[in-house]
């Protein structure tokens, strides 16, 4: 019996032990095919390693690194304000000639440097000195009529009152005549008619008459002739007019003199030619545009955010770089700030006033005077883009 247990036991191990060899090379056929896929698919044999925690730790010292050197470069830049919408500026002088006519001479090029006073161009002078000749005749001419009229100031004064002094004299003598001539009448009509005859008596009233008539008109004559005082003004004031127009004429020699001078167009400042706009030969217009003059002082307009203008004083020192000059090292300071933003002086500012507001960064120009760096070699042209940097105290 015991015998039998034990066959039947060793039996069931035997079948056990099939079993377990069955699975395990079930699994490990499992485990070939799953590799062999793998290897397939990503053609690597090794199997894949759970992550760890080395990754996480160099991770986390990047992190500090990147940390540590945002820290340091907000330190050093805390104090530096800079901007890319900057541009070199400076005195662009028009020229435009005064007076018209043609171009005669024409004595500069294109971006060639002049000093000032140099001739630029020479206008057709003709015109222009018939007019001064015309000038001066007139001059003339006036400066005759004064001197007559000085003359006869001079004779006015001794004239008008010795008239007056005739007048009167005519006055007395006609009054003289008159008392006579009232005598007679009276006499004549105061004798008995036997002793006078009619004729006498006609004779007498006629000399009355006639001495009454003599003295109302010396009476006048008087009276016109003592107006002394402003005939000798109105004299002075012909004096006066003479003058006037004396002055008038040298007036007019006078602006004939300087469009004869505006037909030489010569330099205002030195500085270089640009934008020249005239041939020898061409007509010109008054006020029409020949060339532009730039003058050597340079400067930098920079547009800063309003944002940006907190601790921004005139005085602060700047360093320039210029695109079109990696090399250029220049260095200037701040020289004042524009009292308003570049959107308030536009041609067609900003009405906040009306229909929807949505609020914008300003920009404000910033002078920038440009201390030491400047070639002198070559020129720094006007409206080159700058990146200015700001330290600020």
């Amino acid at each position: 019996m015991s015998d039998e247990t034990g066959s039947a036991r060793d039996e069931q191990d035997q079948d056990d032990r099939r079993d377990t060899k069955d699975g395990q090379s079930d699994d490990k056929k499992n485990h070939k095919d799953e590799g062999k896929q793998k290897n397939a698919n990503n053609g690597d044999d090794k199997p894949r390693k759970k992550p760890g925690r080395k990754p996480l730790i160099i991770l986390a010292v990047v992190v500090i690194l990147l940390a540590i050197v945002a820290f340091v470069w907000w330190f050093a830049t805390r104090n530096e304000i800079t901007t890319d919408d900057a541009y070199t500026d400076g005195n662009a002088i028009t020229m435009a000639p005064k007076v018209s006519g043609y171009v005669v001479q024409l004595a500069v090029n294109d971006n060639v440097y002049v000093h000032k006073g140099d001739l630029l161009v020479v206008i057709d002078k003709r015109d222009y000195q018939a007019q001064v000749d015309q000038a001066e005749a007139q001059v003339g001419l006036a400066k005759a009529q004064l001197n007559a009229a000085l003359v006869q100031l001079d004779i006015a004064r001794i004239q008008y009152p010795a008239q007056y002094r005739q007048a009167k004299a005519q006055t007395s003598s006609a009054e003289a005549n008159f008392r006579q001539a009232e005598a007679a009448y009276l006499r004549q009509h105061a004798v008995d008619q036997r002793a006078t005859s009619q004729q006498n008596i006609d004779t007498a009233d006629a000399q009355r008459q006639s001495a009454s008539a003599s003295v109302e008109q010396a009476r006048a004559q008087q009276q016109t002739a003592s107006l002394v005082p402003q005939q000798i003004r109105q004299t002075e004031a012909t004096v006066e007019e003479r003058r006037q127009q004396v002055q008038q004429a040298e007036a007019q020699l006078e602006q004939a003199q300087l469009n004869l001078s505006y037909c030489e167009v010569r330099s205002p400042s030195d500085g270089w030619i640009t934008r020249r706009n005239v041939q020898l030969g061409t007509f010109l217009q008054a006020g029409v545009s020949l060339f532009a003059i730039v003058t050597p002082q340079v400067w930098v307009t920079a547009n800063f955010k309003e944002s940006q203008l907190e601790r921004m004083r005139p005085g602060d020192k700047v360093k320039v770089e210029v695109d079109a000059y990696p090399k250029l090292d220049l260095r200037g300071h701040v020289d004042s700030v524009q009292l308003g933003s570049g959107s308030r002086f536009s041609a067609f500012p900003a009405e906040n006033a009306t229909g929807n507001f949505v609020k914008i960064v300003q920009r404000v120009p910033v002078k920038i005077v440009i201390d030491d760096g400047l070639p002198r070699d070559q020129p720094l042209g006007l409206g080159l883009s700058v990146t200015p940097k700001v330290y600020l105290k």
